[in-house]
């Protein structure tokens, strides 16, 4: 299908070998472009047609006519020939494609990886690519996305993670999906029989204490656990290479603004996880509890001190306070 298509979709295809003569993958998110460009490099050619078949540029160093011209060429004992351009973002000379773009060959397949932006869609040579080919854009997940894709990546592999466990990981490693992927199959290595990732294991494996993370100061937050608190805070500010007021701020800003949502929607379980879009109940018992704790007024100063907070780590109005000290501050006022 020519035009705008899904990851789920695109993977599809290929996997049926419903190959479309040109790839334009693009975005923000380099994982999912890795990972469709890799698929496409395994899946097109058998191994002993690549030799002659397979050609691999780089947009620093390519040039745009030589691509237009080895995308002319006949495959050689093969059905078709890829070509893939990656670090596409760096070509030059994109209106010299226009023309291959308008007649591309039937029997090759041309990939551009395009990383960390997007093509032009006002040009013509992106609309002659888009009307006869697959645009992909990888858009980056937001932090909420994060326990969901580790919940899906582990499951392909037949594992399971319990929910603190994911929770552990998301707020640790953040929305860096190769970096997360890495960790995970790191952690897969090392499960053996249990099929299942725990908090220990996550401790053990990851180096997220089990006992002094995100996760558990939201928790001692939800329930106004002074004390449990305060205990966590000494901890990462005692460790800062381990974990940071930079890792528990996106999270921190992210719950109190669903639960500003929640103020303002039915308080069950059930009305909270849909007007959140959780896929399940489990992780609106939180808010559940929250609801108890902080009114709206005091939800709407938290987010706005979240705020302050963030400016100050950044250096705006902040001209030594420590990001120790600064989480120290922002809890005192979330709790009192």
């Amino acid at each position: 299908m020519a035009g705008k298509i899904s990851y789920e979709a695109l993977v599809s295809d290929l996997k049926q070998r419903k190959f479309m003569p040109l790839y334009l993958l693009m975005g923000e998110e380099p994982y999912y472009i890795d990972k469709v460009t890799q698929i496409i490099e395994e899946t097109v050619l058998t191994p002993e047609e690549r030799d002659f078949n397979q050609t691999v540029l780089y947009g620093l160093d390519a040039n745009a006519a030589q691509i237009a011209d080895m995308a002319k060429r006949f495959p050689m004992m093969a059905q078709y020939q890829v070509i893939i351009v990656k670090e596409a973002q760096n070509l030059k000379g994109w209106d010299r494609l226009t023309h291959y773009f308008e007649h591309p060959s039937p029997t090759t397949i041309l990939v551009f990886c395009y990383k960390h932006g997007k093509l032009d869609a006002r040009k013509n040579y992106t609309k002659e690519l888009s009307s006869r080919g697959a645009v992909f854009n990888s858009e980056k997940k937001r932090d909420y996305e994060i326990p969901v894709f580790i919940e899906k990546y582990l499951k392909e592999k037949n594992v399971s993670i319990d929910a603190k466990a994911k929770q552990m990981v998301a707020d640790a490693v953040g929305n860096d999906l190769s970096r997360l992927a890495s960790e995970l199959d790191k952690t897969l290595i090392s499960i053996g029989d249990s099929r299942v990732v725990t908090p220990e294991i996550v401790e053990s494996k990851i180096g997220i204490s089990k006992d002094y993370n995100f996760f558990e100061l939201r928790d001692a937050i939800v329930r106004r656990d002074v004390l449990k608190a305060n205990k966590i805070v000494k901890y990462i500010d005692s460790n800062p290479k381990t974990t940071s007021l930079y890792a528990f701020l996106p999270g921190l800003f992210t719950f109190f603004q669903n639960l500003m949502i929640a103020h303002y929607t039915d308080k069950s379980e059930k009305g909270i996880a849909a007007a959140l879009n959780f896929k399940s109940t489990y992780p609106a018992k939180d808010y559940v509890a929250a609801l108890r704790s902080f009114n709206g007024m005091k939800t709407m100063q938290i987010i706005h001190q979240i705020r302050v907070t963030d400016a100050k780590s950044k250096g705006i109005n902040n001209p030594n306070t420590t990001p120790g000290d600064l989480l120290k501050e922002l809890v005192y006022f979330i709790l009192h």
